[in-house]
């Protein structure tokens, strides 16, 4: 719709800037090398010790690369496997909404049944009791994500206590959603890596397309111990079976010489968000705190009583800029007038948008 109406696409989330010169350099480089055939099903050996190196800095968490780390066609992809490879016919699974929604369809045509916890506006926090009510004799997983996608909201230590609590206390495996990990604001950067209960039963998903603003190359990977990713192998290894190859040798080139991208990443996006939100502050959309992420939510209850789809479409072709309605990502969801806008954008994009919101 926004390609249609020529709008200015604030909706799904991908930048309109450009990867690093650097990276796409290296990516020619490995293409006219000889770099275009299958790369090993696991993943190549320099971008597998790359990443256990960056989650060694980033997390203090020590981890295999011959058997703890799997590279996969995306986050995406490694959702899926990791679901297919821990969820049987009639286990039960916790899903947190509003939620990513390839989770659910993973969970179905595993044979799985999706129980669906709401996080209610405003802080959308995760309420620990309600889910730990929400587990019996068949929950067999819980998928979580932080930095959250849609809300922006990232887990704090109590959160990732209550789920290694809950996790350790049932007998849960977790699937561990961090995509983006390093777009993180208002604290320091935290993962499951971090908790040693959590380590022995969570698949830990992460992606460089995001990372390095390379959504299209469609590189992601899973964490998890060795027996869990012996598992998770044996679903990818028949889905995809290895991923992009000369993308794989100019990530680890990047990872190896230019970590610095990685760990200025949240500085990098803060950036981009502040110009968005100081931007919108002339309209009459209320912004909600981003703590990660590149996404901010809005509230338009002073501007229309349409329901949030209705008023995505509107704003898409009357108004010229795109966004998504944060029902879409509920199984029930709450009643609210909230959409989620990406400020992954270039400023005059962002800026341009503003302009647009501030009008109505």
């Amino acid at each position: 719709m926004a390609n249609e109406c020529n709008a200015i696409n604030l909706s799904q989330g991908f930048p309109d800037f450009t990867p690093s010169e650097y990276l796409l350099d290296q990516l020619s480089f490995h293409a006219h090398s000889g770099k275009n055939q299958y790369a090993p099903m696991n993943g190549i050996p320099e971008l597998r010790q790359a990443i256990a190196t960056l989650t060694q800095e980033c997390y203090g968490r020590a981890i295999n690369p011959d058997t703890e780390v799997t590279l996969a066609s995306g986050a995406t992809e490694a959702l899926f496997v990791a679901i297919q490879a821990i969820v049987n016919p009639g286990d039960e699974v916790i899903l947190l909404d509003p939620a990513y929604d390839s989770y659910a369809p993973a969970v179905t045509l595993a044979g799985g049944h999706c129980k669906h916890i709401a996080l209610l506006p405003p802080s959308y926090q995760a309420d620990w009791q309600q889910i730990e009510a929400a587990v019996s004799p068949k929950t067999r997983l819980i998928i979580v994500n932080s930095p959250h996608n849609p809300t922006a909201t990232v887990f704090n230590d109590g959160d990732w206590q209550a789920l290694a609590s809950l996790a350790a206390k049932h007998g849960l495996y977790v699937i561990s959603d961090e995509v983006y990990e390093h777009i993180v604001f208002d604290q320091d950067r935290n993962s499951a890596h971090r908790y040693p209960a959590l380590r022995d039963r969570t698949f830990v998903i992460s992606s460089f397309g995001k990372t390095f603003h390379a959504t299209g190359w469609k590189l992601g990977y899973c964490i998890a111990p060795a027996a869990l990713s012996a598992e998770f192998r044996k679903i990818h290894q028949f889905v995809t079976f290895t991923s992009f190859t000369p993308a794989q040798y100019a990530v680890a080139d990047m990872l190896n010489q230019h970590s610095d991208q990685v760990h200025g990443l949240g500085d990098f996006y803060r950036d981009k968000r502040d110009c968005f939100v100081n931007a919108m502050q002339a309209s009459r959309f209320t912004m909600l705190p981003s703590a990660g992420t590149y996404f901010a939510l809005a509230d338009y209850s002073a501007i229309s009583e349409k329901n949030d789809v209705d008023f995505c479409e509107e704003l898409t072709r009357e108004h010229g800029v795109a966004a998504i309605p944060l029902s879409v990502f509920y199984k029930t969801p709450p009643s609210s007038r909230i959409i989620r806008f990406c400020f992954a954008k270039r400023e005059q994009t962002l800026s341009d948008a503003a302009a647009k919101l501030c009008a109505l």
